[in-house]
């Protein structure tokens, strides 16, 4: 058999490559397009960090020092759209973070010396961010245990037959707190006719959940390009539902560490209660000699920083 010739074998090798490279740049564009198609639809309902949101925008027409207010709640962590994520008022956390940090400050002065009090201030921000932001994660965790069960009420309305608006009030009425109150406001909105992506749009980045974000572009996408929004909501709800229990599995394998944490953290205090019972004298050096203050600022520094330690530690593996 003949061999072919060069030039036949370089046309079918450079036809080849056109034909390749043809396939993979009409793959390119279809995946261009597509993602310039998902942007369009989902970008409305990307975490943002800049300040255009509509419940911002209504603060900054209500309040006139609203700019401000919301550069000193930055340095706080605090919210003012959000105030009713917190328990307590500003106005209390604040003058109790304050007197917290000069307790400290006044405690760790026998050991670090009078320096200590120029860190007063970042002790203030740092324990009201702290209280501030423990606030909004307790409330998140709370909103995401029981967002698939309101989903399920969605769900279950949307098969048999109720409009979405409807299985909304439905989960407004039939769920708990702080559910129903996001889901009130949401009935709210579209009651008096704000457009039901809208509504969504502002609860997620009201709540700054990525689940509620979801669950926002599901109902977005049900609304341009129809399909069906039960087995989105469904498929979202049972994700959500497995990565609760293995969040749940984590903390229940934490949980030996976290009670060798209580036990070495109050080991210290049990052993003072007994001393000052067995022997006050003993144990009143700690107080009245300034050598026994510094000795007490010590361990009391040692004991916490290895708390937050072993905090973080915990935190960091379950999370």
């Amino acid at each position: 058999m003949a061999a072919a010739p060069p030039v036949l074998i370089a046309i079918a090798i450079a036809t080849a490559f056109a034909a390749a490279a043809a396939a993979v740049l009409h793959g390119q564009g279809r995946a261009k397009s597509l993602r310039a198609r998902m942007a369009l639809v989902v970008s409305p309902y990307a975490r943002v960090s800049h300040l255009a949101d509509t419940g911002r925008q209504r603060a900054r027409v209500a309040m006139p020092l609203a700019g401000l207010a919301r550069r000193a709640g930055a340095v706080f962590a605090y919210d003012p759209i959000r105030s009713d994520v917190y328990p307590l008022r500003w106005w209390l956390v604040l003058p109790a973070a304050l007197l917290t940090a000069w307790a400290l400050a006044a405690l760790f002065s026998n050991l670090l010396g009078p320096v200590v009090y120029g860190l007063v201030p970042a002790c203030w921000i740092i324990l009201s961010r702290a209280f501030f932001r423990a606030c909004e994660q307790r409330r998140s965790q709370a909103l995401y245990m029981q967002f698939p069960d309101a989903l399920a009420m969605i769900v279950r309305s949307v098969r048999v037959g109720i409009p979405v608006t409807e299985g909304i009030a439905i989960v407004a009425r039939e769920s708990l707190p702080p559910t129903n109150v996001e889901f009130q406001r949401l009935a709210s909105q579209i009651s008096i006719g704000v457009p039901l992506v809208d509504a969504m749009r502002e609860m997620a980045l009201r709540n700054r959940l990525p689940e509620y974000r979801f669950f926002a572009t599901s109902l977005a996408l049900q609304s341009q390009t129809g399909g069906g929004l039960s087995e989105a909501l469904e498929n979202l709800a049972d994700v959500i539902r497995k990565r609760l229990a293995l969040r749940m599995r984590a903390h229940a394998l934490a949980a030996e560490a976290k009670t060798s944490i209580g036990i070495l953290a109050a080991l210290p205090f049990v052993a003072g209660a007994g001393l000052a019972v067995l022997n006050p004298d003993y144990l009143a050096v700690l107080f009245t000699e300034r050598s026994g203050q510094r000795v007490l600022s010590l361990a009391l520094l040692s004991l916490g920083s290895g708390l937050l330690v072993m905090r973080g530690m915990i935190r960091r593996s379950v999370s």
